[in-house]
């Protein structure tokens, strides 16, 4: 696949799967601009083809403004993945309203604003691959978790939505839902999950890894993989899909 010409954006790009989808493209001829809240971070994984932007997606104003420098930078998005989201459990009779709106800001409100930005420039062009980074638990309910599940649920909803809008035009709209992943998300919750549940790490983790299907944990690379896949050639028919990666049926 060469992606000479093409502009990615990726948000949350300086760890994990972001990142890991970054440096295939970038690979692949693929100019890419990262984002995060951390400038820091961008900057150590930055290279010729990659360029960090610190941004915020729960900030429109900031959004608005840095999406519209990239391009003025680097030329049209035609690839857009909203990657960027926190994943936390806690059961509803204890999740505060704060809580509930920074999940919501950051996992679909971000979702929406670096979608809608990034069609701006998009839609001038002969050719577009949105993929959301969704979940999962965006396919059915993640017990303890009933946030973070709206929150993917929701991007999924949005992503089906334009699917449909932009049907028979030259872009695409897809969602990829893994399932536990071998990413700092992870390293965060196993204490997280420990604290909740009064087990080990130790257990915490295993927990996770028994989850996805095939009892161990995906690498970032996989979910790469099926990223390059849908941007491929002959990936156009594919549009308003779940892709599922979880090691098995779920």
């Amino acid at each position: 696949m060469d992606l000479t010409g093409k502009h990615a954006l990726i948000t949350g790009g300086g760890t994990g799967i972001g990142l890991a989808i970054a440096q295939d493209l970038a690979a692949k001829g693929c100019t890419v601009t990262i984002t995060g809240r951390r400038q820091e971070v961008l900057d150590a994984v930055s290279t010729d083809r990659i360029t960090g932007m610190a941004m915020d997606v729960r900030n429109e104003d900031d959004v608005v403004s840095k999406i519209a420098a990239a391009v003025a930078a680097r030329g049209p998005i035609q690839i857009c993945i909203p990657n960027a989201g926190i994943a936390e459990g806690r059961a509803v009779h204890k999740t505060e309203l704060d809580f509930w709106r920074n999940m919501m800001a950051t996992n679909l409100d971000g979702a929406f604003l670096t979608i809608r930005e990034s069609l701006k420039s998009m839609r001038q062009t002969d050719w577009g691959r949105v993929i959301a980074i969704a979940s999962i638990a965006g396919l059915r309910g993640l017990p303890g978790a009933a946030c973070y599940s709206a929150s993917k649920h929701g991007m999924i909803g949005l992503i089906r939505s334009l699917s449909e809008d932009y049907l028979g035009q030259p872009y695409t709209f897809n969602a990829l839902c893994p399932g536990y992943v071998d990413t700092p998300i992870v390293t965060r919750n196993t204490t997280s999950i420990a604290q909740r549940a009064g087990v080990s790490e130790e257990k915490a983790r295993d927990m996770m890894i028994s989850a996805n299907r095939h009892k161990r944990l995906i690498l970032p690379e996989e979910v790469a993989t099926a990223a390059a896949w849908l941007i491929g050639d002959g990936s156009q028919s594919i549009n308003g899909q779940t892709i599922e990666i979880a090691g098995g049926h779920m």
